[in-house]
């Protein structure tokens, strides 16, 4: 079993910067791969950001060099970086967390509001 458990989100207008974390109950060494989804009212959850174990990125093409994930191993931690906020970035944000190739794991997520 692992727990998830987001912080850091927020209000902020647009054209900020707000920096989500993920805390994860277990070694991330025994995680394959850690990730953030959002889900915004009305829509489907969507692929915001992954990181492989082996630190292999991968990004919705929506926030391209605008975020930017990475992991702490120290900490067990993965964060999100997210820069030149717009308010289509509006959602709530959720941690996620595959072991074993075929378990995902979810937080309880994280609102991140922006203003126009």
């Amino acid at each position: 079993q692992v727990q998830l458990v987001e912080s850091g989100g927020g209000l902020v207008q647009a054209g900020g910067s707000l920096r989500l974390s993920c805390a994860a109950s277990v070694s991330i060494f025994s995680v394959n791969v850690m990730g953030w989804y959002r889900q915004a009212p009305g829509k489907q959850r969507e692929l915001v950001a992954t990181i492989t174990g082996g630190s292999s990125t991968n990004y919705a093409d929506s926030v391209k060099g605008r975020f930017t994930i990475s992991r702490d191993i120290a900490k067990n931690s993965v964060h999100l970086q997210m820069d030149s906020l717009k308010p289509e970035d509006t959602a709530v944000y959720y941690c996620n967390a595959v072991r074993n190739y075929n378990r995902n794991y979810w937080g309880q997520g994280t609102q991140v509001t922006v203003s126009s």
